[in-house]
């Protein structure tokens, strides 16, 4: 509980308004976009600028107060969740384009944004931000650089971290710095930028990003290729790539989730294929058009039961949204949905999803699967009742076997959604114990008094081991 001192100090570095302690208030802040995770704050603040979190730190630090930053709160490792208690900032009244430098190609703006906003900003502008997480049209640009998100463009384009240039940040102790800047080459000393991206608020609280921009694409096609083989569609993927050919998206459809979204979207795709890709290849016309036909040859070499180019930009924007809109679909099936993430080499598609079958067999929970599949990086998702105390821990002991299958072969155990609280505990699967030691001493140095984001990326003990049953 936060003393009416404390609560005063804070209150006179924002605004009456934009301190909030009443119960609706904690109770709208104590989850995110994680199942099953609720904790209460003590109190919300909204920042209007940079020197306002440095105020706000410098009172919290002096207090031990913890400090969870958060933009929309969409993610889904329960990585804004104050599962300690003290004071969740929501970045939202930061949400401005201070500029877009024509010359440079950069664009400088506050965490508080949508993401979605500012792309079609920037595409109005004739620029290009590649970046597009399934949750763009409410998650913040200040979220997808603490998470590092990816999305479907990523295959070709990169992720979040490929176009994050330089930050301004707030350290726990209210020390304000600044990272990178509009430069496509700086070697002076580490990294800090790319080490804050995908840091999950632990290191310090973003205020400002300067991004890279790009200039769009002149011409894009979007095919989906349907297979009654789920290792003809994954072997494809792999044959796709072989042939250095490098889809602009190349997303992954299981036959439960093919159902789902097309009882959703109303596209009448075939309900009795095991996988559909979709493919949107992008660039100059010639040499899309010489890819989209190279790649129809491939789906039809890896036995394809039918190929089809979307006609129209219309009919293409109305398959990307339906795959974007996987997750609401898998959400109407049952109360509560858990969408996590694991990623393997492309090459291993087929046998991970297997194995994730295989899986959701032994334990008698349903399971669909979708997600990246030019990057391998697959988003198992269970429909199921929190409810039902047994059949949660069946899930949750899925959830643990298959992030075991993804490691042993040669994957990891989060490839977008990051660490949070619910993948802390297996962590030191994917970077052993040496590599804890190395983060824990990472985050001492920037974070000393442990108050930013406390209890997340470290677990108090790792998960055993499962020994996976193959029988």
């Amino acid at each position: 509980m936060l003393d009416n001192q404390i609560k005063q100090a804070l209150r006179s570095i924002v605004g009456d308004a934009y301190f909030k302690d009443d119960m609706e208030s904690l109770v709208t802040h104590s989850y995110d976009g994680t199942p099953m995770l609720q904790a209460l704050p003590d109190g919300v603040i909204y920042p209007r600028d940079t020197s306002q979190v440095s105020a706000i730190m410098k009172v919290l630090s002096a207090n031990r107060i913890p400090l969870i930053s958060r933009g929309s709160g969409t993610n889904l490792c329960g990585g804004t969740v104050p599962v300690q208690g003290g004071i969740v900032m929501v970045m939202h009244r930061m949400n401005a384009i201070l500029e877009v430098d024509m010359q440079n190609l950069t664009a400088v703006v506050q965490p508080g944004i949508i993401t979605k906003k500012f792309i079609e900003h920037i595409e109005n502008l004739g620029l290009f931000y590649p970046p597009d997480p399934s949750s763009m049209a409410i998650s913040t640009i200040g979220g997808n650089i603490a998470e590092c998100s990816g999305g479907l463009r990523g295959l070709k384009y990169g992720t979040t971290k490929d176009y994050v240039i330089g930050l301004q940040v707030v350290l726990a102790s209210g020390e304000i710095m600044r990272t990178g800047g509009k430069l496509m080459k700086d070697v002076a000393g580490y990294d800090l930028t790319k080490l804050l991206i995908g840091s999950e608020g632990t290191l310090a609280v973003i205020t400002e990003a300067t991004l890279k921009l790009i200039p769009p694409p002149k011409f894009k096609k979007t095919m989906l290729a349907m297979f009654k083989d789920l290792y003809g569609a994954a072997r494809t993927v792999s044959t796709i790539i072989e042939n250095r050919i490098i889809p602009a998206t190349l997303e992954f459809m299981d036959n439960p989730t093919i159902r789902v979204v097309d009882d959703f979207a109303k596209l009448g795709l075939p309900l009795d294929m095991a996988a559909i890709l979709l493919i949107e290849q992008d660039g100059d016309p010639e040499s899309v058009e010489r890819d989209i036909e190279r790649i129809r040859e491939i789906c039809q070499a890896e036995q394809a039961d039918r190929v089809s180019v979307a006609a129209t930009a219309e009919e293409a924007l109305k398959l990307l949204t339906a795959r974007r809109s996987a997750f609401t679909a898998l959400a109407r099936l049952r109360p509560t949905t858990i969408l996590e993430d694991a990623t393997v080499p492309r090459s291993k598609i087929a046998e991970m999803v297997m194995e994730i079958n295989r899986i959701a067999e032994k334990h008698q929970v349903q399971i669909c699967t979708f997600g990246h599949a030019g990057d391998g990086n697959l988003h198992p998702t269970a429909t199921t009742d929190a409810r039902n105390t047994e059949e949660i821990h069946r899930v949750e002991a899925a959830f643990e076997e298959i992030f075991e299958a993804a490691i042993q072969l040669g994957g990891t155990i989060t490839g977008e959604h990051g660490v949070g609280l619910v993948k802390a505990p297996f962590l030191e699967w994917k970077v052993g114990q040496t590599g804890i030691a190395i983060m824990q001493g990472i985050k001492q140095t920037f974070d000393p008094l442990h108050i930013l984001n406390p209890g997340k990326i470290f677990a108090k003990e790792s998960r055993r081991r499962v020994v996976i049953d193959h029988a």
